[in-house]
């Protein structure tokens, strides 16, 4: 059986199985985004203590039995590669990088550099994004047809790289790109090292059903973002917020079911962040600035299910001192790896020291 035939029966075979089947034998990874409180020493303290660097979060998640890891590679030297490639080997882990696409042909050069140590840490998959929240950094259509036209310049300008290279990179719906925008311009590249990093949650901000994002992106994912959301009513659109896996209003069985569909091989990478909920406005007239044709239907369709499944309680930072802040994050990772396992037939990531030493939290 060739390579082709080989991946579409696995694939086939993943279909007409149940997600949680499917899904026998895989660990959850994390991003570190996750961390945000802890990354580099941002927030921490005697008992939660900083993550300087890559290894650091390598002894910290290896207590927690994850399979992966997704983090920043840039500055990376040879010799600290080589002790993060070490460092995985020895924990049984993946390493899977995030890294900046070049800005222009001068930055070619810094792109090829990093992703080749990277590789040398064994990382041969990359998360990028290309932009951010557009209803809060474009004020008319203009302004994003030419950030979109740069998008697609360093996109254009990745992927020899990545053919060269032999690696691939995962553009991430980073509520910037609609889902269709995205997949037409991956269609357009149509590089097998160029794909989509598939987040399950981000592009609710843009009024997009989620189980739509994930059918229509995961026939290019190379990679995943694993969250499930919560949402609350506002006078002005609605709140948005990361909670717990099992917590929110995704179906994310139908959604792994999805990604074993087209991509048995695709590793999953749990993005709890613990912060303040996102507000969107969407009510409001400058949200619609870069999508003027948006059908009405979308923002009716939205708001009636953020009232239907409307969340009681929004989880909140602000306020909390410094240790509580640091714990509701560390509480939140550690739910989230035990539903992976409990409840959508993930390998069981918290180990049982692990588990017991949580609880003493």
């Amino acid at each position: 059986m060739n390579r082709r035939a080989f991946l579409t029966s696995a694939a086939a075979l993943a279909a007409a199985l149940p997600a949680s089947a499917a899904l026998q034998g895989k660990k959850m990874g994390i991003v570190i985004h996750s961390y945000g409180k802890r990354w580099q020493g941002k927030y921490s303290n005697l008992k939660y203590p900083p993550f300087e660097h890559a290894l650091d979060v390598l002894d910290h998640v290896r207590d927690l039995g994850v399979g992966s890891l997704q983090t920043m590679v840039g500055g990376w030297t040879s010799e600290f590669a080589g002790k993060v490639r070490a460092t995985c080997e020895s924990y049984s882990m993946k390493l899977e990088g995030s890294i900046a696409l070049p800005k222009n042909e001068n930055d070619v050069g810094r792109f090829e550099q990093e992703v080749r140590i990277a590789k040398e840490a064994g990382a041969v998959i990359f998360r990028s994004a290309t932009g951010g929240r557009r209803y809060e950094l474009f004020s008319s259509l203009e302004d994003f047809k030419h950030w979109k036209d740069g998008a697609l310049k360093s996109m254009q300008l990745a992927e020899p790289v990545a053919r060269r290279q032999k690696v691939k990179i995962g553009i991430e719906n980073h509520k910037d790109f609609h889902a269709a925008e995205l997949a037409e311009v991956l269609g357009r590249l149509s590089s097998p090292h160029l794909g989509a990093c598939v987040d399950t949650g981000n592009s609710i901000a843009l009024l997009e059903d989620p189980m739509v994002v994930v059918e229509t992106l995961a026939p290019y994912a190379v990679t995943t973002h694993i969250k499930d959301m919560a949402v609350q009513e506002t006078a002005t659109g609605f709140l948005l917020s990361e909670v717990p896996l099992g917590e929110g209003i995704l179906d994310l069985p139908k959604m792994f079911a999805l990604f074993e569909k087209y991509n048995p091989e695709v590793n999953y990478l749990l993005e709890m962040i613990t912060r303040d909920p996102l507000d969107i406005p969407c009510l409001k007239p400058g949200y619609w600035a870069t999508f003027p044709e948006k059908p009405g239907t979308e923002l009716a369709r939205t708001l009636t299910m953020v009232r239907e499944r409307r969340a009681e309680k929004m989880p909140k930072t602000t306020g909390l001192h410094l240790e509580a802040a640091l714990e509701f994050e560390e509480t939140n990772i550690v739910k989230c790896l035990r539903v992976a396992g409990d409840k959508y037939g993930f390998t069981p990531s918290l180990k049982p020291k692990a588990a017991a030493k949580k609880d003493e939290h």
